[in-house]
């Protein structure tokens, strides 16, 4: 059985298509005008803006099977969306429809004995959060776009965050699926147990896919107890190096206690400082390197600045650590906190950014972080490399900034360029190009220049098990001869 592309329909039966939706869903819940699905039709970082015939927003799960059943009768693709916060250009639709799960959005169930609870795809996360909170309970996944991104797209893409390094990743936090099939039926895998040893493990071929073999409509959610104390340092260092070897000190002392190391070069701190008006310099002086780092304990009395006080101390004693400050109220936690999460944004302003996700072992991310630095700047004298992320678990986004000056299109048109240079010493070190953010469209042809092909074999060969007509997502994760454009964005993008 082959995989083929999906023909663009006629005027016609688009129309009779999208009189059926609207029969079943109601005419508001499949929209058409221009000005209503623009924002669904366009990537958070603008790389990508795509086409659609309508945004469909189904309101159950029942809802959902219906509208792949007709979608898949008719040979119309279908774009799963959630917040639409991708980074990957994977939420981008080229024709089809976009099926989107906002109103998927209740939480069926919380058992706080059995720590876990039933959200559907369309809760927004900082929602997920609070309601476990509320039962004094913990649901980790945190990333900046918490209040707009969903559950549901979290775990197709399989999202990391801050809080990876004690947590795990979105797949780490989910023990039971609902998924709707390309054909249109639904699989109820919503198991709460720990224990489930009876057959292939279903719901893994879901998480990480984006949306590629399958729709998922809710999940059985982890959750843990709540944070009753914090301890929250911002530290200087000399060299990513040091600040290695003061992670691996930290992860001794404290053990599980160690929530979140986060590492910034110094132009990350400097372009923050200098675009996001609210932001205060941490520390007097200025250091190559610097350290976010977080403990957290369920214990109310956990003395977590006692460790902060006893490691960083004896760091800045034998010159590992230049400077440090320990966060003594709330406020001053999240301004640390915003520092690192204003970091994104604020990278627009220094003008044509090509960014990279990657994963290598966190015994050598100092040492990645070295030699692609030296070897970027090599390549463009004057780039301006902007490597940060989760030291704990050996993801760094390594960003880089066009030279000051330099024309952002002719910057952007080195993505290729830069690509192979970064992702191969990821592989020589054996890495992998995409930590959390997916493949999407924007690694798409990258892929098969990284991934085992048997791997890459059985991923094809998956995807035409669960979607023969290619109806879900296509053009993402796999190239199979659709009608999309390239994979990296145009220079004038």
């Amino acid at each position: 059985m082959s995989i083929h592309a999906v023909p663009p329909l006629t005027d016609a039966p688009a129309q009779v298509l999208l009189a059926h939706l609207a029969e079943r869903l109601g005419a508001a819940h499949v929209r058409t005008d221009p000005d209503e699905i623009a924002l669904h039709l366009r990537e958070e970082r603008g790389l990508y803006t795509g086409t659609a015939l309508a945004v469909v927003r189904p309101g159950s799960t029942e809802e959902v099977a219906f509208v792949v059943r007709e979608c898949a009768a008719a040979g119309v693709a279908i774009v799963p969306q959630g917040g639409n916060t991708g980074l990957v250009g994977g939420g981008v639709p080229y024709g089809g429809i976009v099926l989107s799960l906002a109103r998927l959005n209740r939480i069926r169930e919380l058992d706080a004995v059995n720590a876990t609870m039933v959200a559907e795809a369309g809760c927004v996360l900082a929602d997920v959060q609070r309601a476990a909170a509320e039962a004094g309970l913990l649901f980790p996944l945190s990333l900046p776009s918490e209040g707009s991104c969903r559950i549901g797209g979290n775990l197709a893409t399989n999202a990391g965050g801050t809080a990876v390094l004690r947590y795990g990743n979105a797949r780490e936090l989910a023990l039971g699926l609902e998924v709707v099939l390309a054909d249109g039926r639904i699989w109820n895998g919503l198991t709460a147990l720990r224990k489930d040893n009876t057959g292939y493990d279903l719901k893994n071929l879901f998480m990480g896919s984006e949306g590629t073999l399958g729709i998922i409509t809710a999940a059985v959610l982890k959750l843990f107890p709540g944070i009753r104390s914090r301890a929250t340092a911002f530290v200087g260092l000399a060299s990513p190096h040091d600040a290695l070897r003061l992670f691996e000190r930290l992860r001794a002392a404290a053990g599980a206690e160690l929530t979140a190391f986060e590492y910034m070069p110094r132009f990350a701190l400097e372009i923050v400082l200098r675009h996001h008006a609210a932001a205060v310099r941490p520390l007097a002086g200025e250091h190559h390197s610097y350290g976010l780092i977080e403990l957290a304990s369920p214990q109310q009395d956990a003395d977590l600045a006692g460790i902060f006080e006893e490691v960083v101390g004896a760091a800045i004693e034998d010159g590992l650590v230049e400077d440090a400050t320990i966060a003594s109220s709330d406020a001053q936690r999240l301004a640390l906190w915003d520092l690192r999460e204003r970091l994104s944004e604020v990278q627009r302003y220094e003008g044509g950014s090509i960014k990279h996700d990657v994963a290598v072992p966190v015994s050598r991310v100092a040492e990645f972080i070295d030699q692609a630095t030296a070897a970027c700047e090599s390549e463009m004298p004057g780039v301006r490399v902007c490597a940060f992320g989760h030291f704990g678990d050996g993801n760094i986004h390594f960003n880089l900034s066009q030279p000051v000056g330099m024309d952002r299109n002719a910057f952007l048109a080195a993505w290729e360029t830069f690509n192979r240079i970064v992702h191969d010493i990821v592989r020589e070190m054996h890495g992998s190009i995409s930590a959390e953010h997916g493949i999407g469209l924007i690694k798409r042809d990258e892929l098969p220049h990284y991934k085992d092909p048997v791997a890459l074999d059985l991923m094809f060969t998956l995807k035409r098990a669960l979607d023969p007509a290619n109806i879900l997502n296509p053009g993402k994760v796999l190239a199979l001869g659709e009608n999309l454009p390239d994979a990296l964005p145009a220079a004038g993008a």
